[in-house]
């Protein structure tokens, strides 16, 4: 019996008691909170993580590094170690840069030649690359303006492929250049492009599929950027184009539906907000509307819940609790009530572009001036907790937050903020 008890301690692994293993789970170091994409980790402008500050200063900020660099409008993306950013440089070529998260010292670049001009009425907002980056945890998708779209290694900066759709498709070079961003979902990567909606392999760049074909040039490539949701029961890819909302099916590019949706010059800029089967949209110089999308078997059908006034520009609005917050053309902020289209309130004026994103029931808005505001989202009345100033340049890009950090994107430079704690 001895014997065998013996054999029996040696033959059998030595398993650690639970709480070890508890333990050992217990410090393993979290992943780090990301910003991979237009409007965040959702595409909606949400995001979790540390609860944000009761009231804002200058006090509540801690600039921990400011890079200057070249002009751009795209929104920075951020991964577990990394910011990405653009450049048009020298108005000759655009460049990507990535830096370390921590420090803001460059890890690499890459850089093609690409700039081009925008027509006269838009110049004096400049010709900068405009489109925002996607990061899917290995590769990076980003947009040039002469209707490129290539895919680097996250890591190394090695370019991976590269799709130029003016050769390509034959199509003619988009006025205002590539404006969408890029959407990123399973193997497939979605933009609008060379005047229409376009489905590629993330890994190779091969064309799977085109649709909703317009005519180019002035009027053809979308301002808007795609989204995929689940409306009347079925999974689509939302877009918006220079004319009219429709749904796709992202398998085989099938048009399922459409709605001519007005805009003074085509100018439907906004990011199409999926509410259930409805979507809410509002253009430049014309008004906001809310569009049920209803299925019979395979026929859609598609009509108007509501309209109302209130003028968006550029701004996307975030969703809190049923009511839609908002940045208009009048440069005021607007809450909407999406259930009856009622404007519930109207702001003062404040900067010409606003990027929103939202926790809970806080809106951090960045507004064109360098001013960042924190705003409750309150349905009664509009609501300011406190602002500070983060540039003294002008700040059209996305603002990016992931965990207690931002990244604001200023014309010529990207600075990374944190909140400091009450201690500090």
């Amino acid at each position: 019996m001895r014997r065998f008890l013996l054999i029996l301690f040696f033959a059998v692994p030595f398993i650690p008691p639970f709480s070890s293993l508890a333990d050992d789970e217990a410090v393993r170091p979290a992943k780090q909170p990301i910003w991979p994409q237009w409007r965040g980790p959702n595409r909606d402008g949400h995001v979790v993580g540390p609860k944000w500050p009761d009231r804002l200063s200058k006090d509540s900020l801690e600039l921990l590094w400011r890079v200057p660099l070249g002009p751009s409008y795209s929104g920075p993306i951020v991964s577990e170690d990394l910011v990405f950013t653009t450049e048009t440089k020298n108005k000759e070529s655009e460049v990507v840069y990535a830096l370390d998260r921590k420090t803001g010292k460059e890890r690499w670049r890459a850089e093609w030649n690409g700039a081009m001009s925008v027509p006269f009425f838009a110049a004096s907002n400049g010709s900068w690359i405009r489109s925002t980056p996607a990061y899917d945890g290995e590769r990076l998708y980003v947009a040039g303006m002469r209707d490129v779209l290539v895919c680097l290694d996250a890591q190394s900066g090695k370019e991976q492929w590269r799709v130029d759709f003016v050769k390509e498709l034959k199509t003619a070079l988009p006025a205002f250049g590539f404006v969408c961003s890029p959407l990123v979902d399973g193997d497939a990567v979605y933009v609008q492009a060379a005047a229409s909606v376009v489905k590629l392999n993330k890994k190779t760049g091969e064309i799977l599929w085109r649709t909703l074909k317009d005519q180019g040039g002035m009027n053809g490539s979308a301002f808007s950027s795609p989204v995929l949701a689940e409306l009347a029961g079925q999974r689509q890819l939302i877009v918006q184009t220079r004319e009219k909302l429709a749904g796709i099916n992202p398998e085989n590019g099938d048009v399922r539906w459409t709605q001519t949706v007005p805009a003074f010059r085509g100018m439907n800029i906004m990011t199409p907000v999926v509410l259930g089967d409805s979507i809410f949209t509002s253009s430049y110089q014309n008004k906001s509307w809310l569009y049920k999308v209803a299925r019979d078997n395979d026929r859609y059908t598609v009509s108007e819940a509501w309209s109302n006034s209130a003028q968006a520009y550029m701004s996307t609005p975030v969703v809190i609790d049923g009511h839609a917050y908002m940045h208009l053309q009048n440069q005021r902020f607007a809450c909407i009530d999406l259930k009856t289209g009622e404007r519930t309130w109207t702001s003062i004026t404040f900067g010409k572009y606003c990027s929103l994103v939202a926790q809970g029931d806080r809106i951090l808005a960045l507004d064109q001036r360098g001013t960042l505001l924190l705003l409750k989202a309150n349905p009664k009345e509009f609501e300011s907790l406190g602002e500070g100033k983060v540039s003294d340049g002008e700040t059209w890009a996305h603002l990016a937050v992931a965990g207690d950090e931002f990244h604001v994107r200023e014309l010529n430079a990207l600075s990374a903020f944190r909140w400091k704690s009450p201690k500090e």
